[in-house]
């Protein structure tokens, strides 16, 4: 028998990472880009001046990029998830009513 020599894939179980942003980040990247392309294809239709719309897309463009590199960054892979159900609990929960001590 010939020894046989195997490669071991060390990126298995572990989050997508595309050139710093990680997981659903990429996705929103992704989206962010095609909707600036449409916001840039409607100014054109209307008519505005191509510098103008390419100021505009830049402009909105880089704004788009550091906020996602920033999300992306704070809060990892899981932590927007995190806090946005964070958001969802409630600070205190008021009761009128004695029906829940009573017991039925």
């Amino acid at each position: 028998m010939a020894n046989s020599v195997y490669k071991i894939n060390k990126g298995i179980n572990q989050s997508i990472e595309f050139k710093g942003l990680k997981a659903q980040y990429i996705w929103y990247l992704g989206a962010g880009v095609v909707g600036l392309l449409i916001v840039y294809s409607v100014m054109y239709i209307i008519g505005l001046p191509t510098l103008v719309c390419l100021g505009v897309i830049g402009i909105s463009g880089t704004l788009v990029f550091m906020k996602v590199y920033r999300m992306s960054n704070m809060y990892g892979e899981y932590g927007l998830m995190k806090e946005l159900a964070r958001r969802q609990i409630p600070k205190n929960i008021k009761c009128n009513s004695r029906k829940v001590y009573r017991g039925f």
